[in-house]
């Protein structure tokens, strides 16, 4: 009994997990690259476009400043679970509280360097 209850907990995670949105303004590489379709330099030229000239604003935003992204090839992505803009602020607020909180329970389990500081407000990406 216990076995079938921890397998749907299990499966209804992984759901979960299939079918949360990424927001292209606020995902890391490796995020985006969850994204069926979107491998490391497609992710590259996301994070390198954004990093440039700022977040996107909608899709067609996306599609026209990204080199090799088209209306079709956006509105694939969009269906595969990437998402643009205003539209996914709230979950994108919930997965940066998420990734922080994760940040500090790596932070207070690892020693830190001695006269190594961690700038105010910044990302830290533990890798494991």
């Amino acid at each position: 009994m216990i076995k079938k209850l921890l397998a749907a907990a299990a499966l209804v995670a992984a759901f979960g997990q299939v079918f949360a949105a990424v927001d292209v303004n606020t995902a890391n590489e490796d995020a985006l690259r969850g994204i069926k379709g979107i491998g490391p330099a497609r992710a590259k030229a996301i994070l390198d476009e954004r990093g440039a000239h700022g977040p996107f604003k909608d899709a067609s935003d996306l599609g026209k400043r990204v080199k090799g992204l088209g209306g079709h090839t956006v509105e694939r992505l969009q269906a595969e679970g990437l998402s643009v803009g205003p539209a996914n602020a709230q979950a994108a607020q919930s997965t940066q509280s998420t990734q922080a909180a994760a940040a500090q329970a790596g932070a207070k389990s690892a020693p830190a360097k001695a006269g190594a500081t961690q700038p105010q407000g910044a990302t830290v990406v533990v890798k494991k």
